[in-house]
């Protein structure tokens, strides 16, 4: 398997060094004409400005496109990270709204897959409860939006001594339930968003389904990203053997907020095949192999060892 470690999108500072240049133009070569199918994880930096964030998601999305990705992941946020509370309910839009549209015909035109990694959606009821979801958009190469999972698990935690306060449920309703992974040209992805990832449960739920990939496409705070990501996200990756694609918010999107970057694709073994980093805005491919999952889950069956389900919640009931 060949893999990339992140390339940052192309700016001057990138091109300067001519050794540089040749190694992107090779990485291109190579992914372009692969066999296998390309994925790209991306980070970006979110702010209250939407037009702005969309053009870096097209740049990200159009760079990664150009160097062989047929599916192309973008973070938590990628449509906006507002300053307080107020300001993110007032940008929020439905899924037929100006925002969505946009990248249906992005990827209608690329011909490319989209995961909208967390998208601020208001819901049916508006007007009277002014709330949202967290909503995870799947976008297939004709700019049809295949699913959507809404956010089930949210991020309403207090640390003061690492400087951590977000309450999620403050603006945001939970989702009411899983969806089923979705067939893609990269494999059968099933959807998270950040803080699902500290739930096993809803990850071995989408292995029972048949997931070969995950992704949890996230804002991990720096505090809680130094102390929790890349183990997370390897164990998640461990206990289902699954690739995981977790694309990242990175940087400061204000005086308050600041998020952790580094995102990541692990293979079926817990493998880090790929990082971008916690400084700058960029883009990973990765080739995913489904060969590697079938040979990670004979060598390994962790799947037929386990035991029923009644089994684990023997303790209850003693």
């Amino acid at each position: 398997m060949f893999t990339v470690r992140c390339i940052l999108g192309t700016s001057a500072k990138n091109l300067t060094s001519r050794p540089v240049l040749r190694r992107r133009i090779e990485l291109q070569r190579r992914m372009s004409t692969s066999p296998l199918p390309v994925a790209a994880v991306c980070q970006m930096t979110a702010t209250p400005d939407k037009e702005a964030n969309f053009s870096a998601c097209r740049q990200l999305v159009e760079d990664a496109q150009q160097r062989g990705a047929c599916m192309v992941f973008l973070p938590e946020g990628f449509d906006y990270i507002g300053s307080s509370r107020e300001e993110t309910l007032s940008l929020s839009e439905s899924l037929a709204g100006d925002t969505v549209s946009k990248y249906t015909q992005l990827a209608r035109k690329l011909e490319v897959w989209l995961s909208l990694g967390g998208f601020h959606e208001r819901r049916h009821d508006w007007e009277s409860d002014r709330r949202i979801y967290n909503s995870h958009v799947i976008i297939n190469d004709k700019g049809d939006i295949v699913s959507v999972y809404r956010k089930s698990h949210l991020f309403d935690v207090e640390l003061p001594e690492k400087g951590v306060c977000l309450k999620e449920s403050a603006f945001t309703v939970p989702g009411p339930g899983l969806v089923s992974p979705v067939q893609t040209p990269i494999g059968k992805v099933g959807l998270g968003i950040c803080y699902d990832v500290r739930f096993p449960e809803l990850s071995l739920a989408l292995r029972r389904d048949a997931a070969e990939i995950l992704t949890y496409p996230s804002a991990f705070t720096a505090a809680t990203g130094a102390a929790h990501w890349e183990v997370l996200l390897r164990a998640r990756a461990i206990e289902t053997q699954c690739f995981v694609l977790a694309a990242a918010q990175v940087g400061r999107h204000g005086e308050k907020r600041r998020s952790y970057g580094h995102a990541l694709a692990v293979d079926p073994w817990g493998e880090v095949l790929a990082d971008c980093g916690g400084e700058e805005p960029g883009v990973a491919l990765v080739e995913i192999d489904p060969e590697k999952v079938r040979s990670t889950r004979r060598s390994m069956p962790v799947q037929q060892h386990r035991r029923d389900d009644g089994f684990y919640r023997g303790l209850e009931s003693s």
